[in-house]
């Protein structure tokens, strides 16, 4: 998307797989993008990581020190460790940081959480994370540990389970910024939105073979359930 954006400042673009879009400058503010650049944002605001560890909370309620990854490298890196160490504080959670620049580093930094006595996972939403999510899905399996995702791609390649923007809601919500655009109103002039739909998915295979019991309430509550 920055590619896009420094190759052109008067065609119209509109986006919406984009994490942060202000911190990696892609607009001014949501409310007034202030250039060629609108859309949809993936991220919900800080609410969206609380949600996340609350329901790993709900799920595993003995959890207490949860093993965090993050990508030191990622545009919403500073904002998300921001929050999220709101959220660990707010659930009386003890938060283990454990950076990674690189997939090279996967390896260490699953047997660093395990070495740490982390007792759960959480990867918040993150491009390079996503293209790795099958390795990811596996390294956390052999752990043993329940894991929070902040994609749904990562629950269907194996991840125990995530919760997420609903991104099909977001693809049809941007082709309504197309529509309005095509008829003549200029990107500045509409501001970017938030997501407003979510999924809880859940993969109750990977539970099972983690020997992991997700209570009843909680499947019940899951948009989607992986057997």
């Amino acid at each position: 998307m920055l590619a896009a954006k420094n190759a052109t400042r008067t065609i119209p673009i509109v986006m919406f797989l984009v994490i942060d879009p202000v911190g990696s400058g892609l607009v001014t503010s949501l409310a007034r993008p202030g250039g060629n650049i609108t859309g949809l944002t993936t991220t919900a605001g800080p609410e969206i990581y609380g949600k996340q560890l609350q329901l790993l909370r709900d799920a595993f309620p003995r959890v207490s020190r949860v093993a965090i990854l993050v990508n030191p490298a990622g545009l919403a890196y500073a904002s998300a460790l921001r929050e999220v160490e709101i959220a660990t504080r707010a659930l009386g959670l003890q938060r283990q940081v454990m950076e990674i620049r690189d997939p090279g580093e996967f390896d260490n930094a699953f047997v660093a959480l395990t070495t740490a006595r982390s007792e759960a996972i959480f990867v918040p939403a993150d491009s390079m994370f996503y293209q790795h999510r099958t390795g990811l899905a596996h390294l956390a399996a052999k752990t043993g540990l329940p894991a929070m995702w902040g994609l749904r791609e990562h629950a269907e390649a194996g991840g125990l389970m995530a919760y997420a923007t609903d991104l099909n809601d977001l693809a049809r919500r941007a082709a309504i910024f197309v529509d309005r655009i095509l008829k003549g109103v200029k990107p500045a002039d509409l501001p970017v939105e938030q997501p407003t739909k979510f999924e809880l998915i859940i993969n109750l295979k990977t539970a099972k073979a983690l020997g992991l019991t997700i209570p009843p309430s909680l499947l019940a509550r899951a948009d989607q359930v992986i057997e």
